[in-house]
């Protein structure tokens, strides 16, 4: 197959949702659909004891929700889908933000019960910077949950985007019957259930019919009737290319945890969704049909697998063919780098492979050559744009409690702020270090990680901080009297890289005041 038939194929998306949307259940569901797996774990189900395919660490398994984002891909109808499943926890919204960069568009999971919630706002507004086409699944509807038409107007009020249905659930919760699909315009009928196996799904053909009658009822019929003329007068047609552009979202209601509604929404997915896009770079816009290859790393995941105590770089292929035992270019380091056993997903099972196309996502093994941003090329100098990192919104004092183990302790400290999920600063004065991050949970999962995978012990220590920002100056010599007269504010991040820690917004002030020409910036890039 040429390159170009292998563009169009290629649909690479995320699936993002507020904390117990169902996000990783739904991803469990489709890659179910997709042949992928035989049977799905439930979440939190104590009935069913294994564990979903995305959710792999230890972390995740205990407490039920993702921490990390997790890479899965599968074949469908001749399509090959690259699913991103995110952390939905605001405390995990950097590696969520990093993981949008990399994906041409989403599929974004509402709970019925309990509509637009605030990561879910948080989510789209990152979306809408990029114009990322967006899909929305609504959610467990064998639940008591909304109206549907309230949940679309508070979708189109909260997200300010347009809605249009492509399936309608016949009722709700203990009455819930399965969905209309207005596109096909058939009737879905789900058997029984079961939470671990693909339904047969039963389909009726036009809504005028009395066979629909006979399979809902005569209640649940002429409630249908009335709310497809509803939908039809009040709702726009979907327009491919308003989708496409992010301007309108389809629509699509169900119930992960029981296969209502996946298959409508999978089969609509392949056949409207983006194939790979072109992406921007400080020297211009690289196209997914330009023959010389480059990617850009995304994510890094140290101990993906702990008896090997790997460490993993996520590379999203925006050009040409990845070649296994090619030399590559890294440019922000400007070596020639080989990857002998570059690797496909399905979570934390990995398989090698030959080739990769864009769109794709592959795991190169890293020595530590990479951190996220890196761009990988066939010979050319440019950096991929849009890869955000934010300054840490809170901090802790890091206390080795095993001596024993210093060194274990900062090799762990390293590799997973390499990652991302936290940032790592050392004092100036005394050396103390300390970690900055988005959420007060990453601070447990450091925590729970460095004891696990690296057998070091540490404890996280208040301390009392308004904001890290990095600082620079066009005179050096303006910049080094800033930190001479501040050296208690001052560390280093891990480039060395000078930071003010500010204590208080009145202290930042103060120093901005008095040293008019040292710039702090809110970002490690500038």
């Amino acid at each position: 197959m040429n390159v170009s038939e292998e563009l169009k194929r290629r649909r690479t998306f995320a699936i993002i949702a507020h904390p117990d949307a169902g996000k990783t259940t739904l991803t469990e569901k489709l890659l179910l659909f997709g042949g992928a797996i035989q049977s799905a774990g439930a979440v939190k189900s104590n009935k069913i004891k294994k564990s979903t395919t995305s959710d792999f660490m230890e972390i995740e398994k205990q407490r039920g929700i993702s921490v990390s984002t997790s890479v899965m891909a599968f074949d469908y109808k001749n399509y090959k889908v690259n699913i991103l499943d995110t952390p939905g926890h605001e405390d995990f919204a950097e590696d969520t933000y990093r993981t949008l960069s990399a994906v041409d568009s989403v599929i974004m999971v509402i709970d019925c019960v309990k509509g637009v919630e605030p990561q879910t706002r948080k989510l789209l507004e990152v979306c809408r910077m990029r114009n990322t086409p967006v899909i929305v699944f609504i959610n467990k509807m064998d639940r008591e949950g909304q109206n549907p038409f309230d949940l679309l107007d508070e979708i189109e009020k909260e997200l300010k985007i347009k809605v249009r249905p492509l399936t309608w659930p016949i009722g709700i919760g203990k009455s819930f019957k399965g969905v209309y699909n207005l596109q096909t315009q058939s009737l879905n009928l789900f058997m029984g259930d079961s939470k671990t196996t693909v339904e047969e799904i039963y389909e009726i053909g036009d809504i005028s019919s009395t066979d629909v009658e006979k399979n809902i009822g005569e209640n649940f019929a002429e409630q249908l009737r009335t709310d497809v003329d509803l939908i039809d007068g009040v709702y726009d047609q979907l327009n491919a290319q308003s989708y496409l552009e992010g301007k309108i979202s389809p629509v699509f209601f169900g119930s992960a945890v029981n296969n209502f509604g996946i298959k409508e929404l999978l089969d609509c997915f392949v056949e409207i969704a983006p194939s790979p896009k072109e992406r921007d770079t400080d020297a211009g816009i690289v196209k997914p049909e330009d023959p010389k290859f480059s990617g850009f790393v995304f994510k890094i995941h140290a101990n993906l697998d702990p008896k090997h105590r790997d460490r993993i770089a996520f590379l999203r292929i925006c050009s040409g063919v990845f070649e296994r035992n090619k030399y590559y270019h890294h440019v922000r380091e400007n070596k020639q780098l080989r990857f002998s056993n570059p690797t496909a997903f399905m979570a934390q099972q990995k398989s090698v492979i030959d080739e990769a196309f864009p769109g794709d996502v592959i795991g190169l093994y890293d020595a530590g050559n990479f951190k996220i941003g890196d761009t990988l090329t066939e010979g050319a100098n440019f950096q991929f744009k849009g890869i955000p990192s934010f300054s840490p919104e809170l901090f802790r004092y890091v206390t080795n409690l095993d001596p024993m183990k210093t060194k274990q302790l900062q090799k762990g400290l390293e590799q997973l702020t390499d990652e991302g999920v936290a940032q790592l600063f050392t004092k100036k004065v005394d050396g103390r270090r300390v970690i900055g991050t988005v959420g007060a949970l990453q601070f447990e999962v450091i925590q729970h990680r460095l004891k696990a995978e690296y057998n070091a012990s540490a404890s996280f220590d208040n301390i009392n901080l308004y904001k890290a920002l990095w600082i620079s100056c066009s005179d050096k010599n303006k910049l080094n009297a800033f930190m001479q007269d501040r050296a208690a504010h001052i560390a280093f991040d891990k480039e060395e890289r000078p930071v003010f820690l500010a204590e208080s917004a009145w202290l930042l002030q103060m120093a901005q005041e008095k040293f008019p020409d040292i710039q702090f910036h809110v970002k490690s890039e500038f």
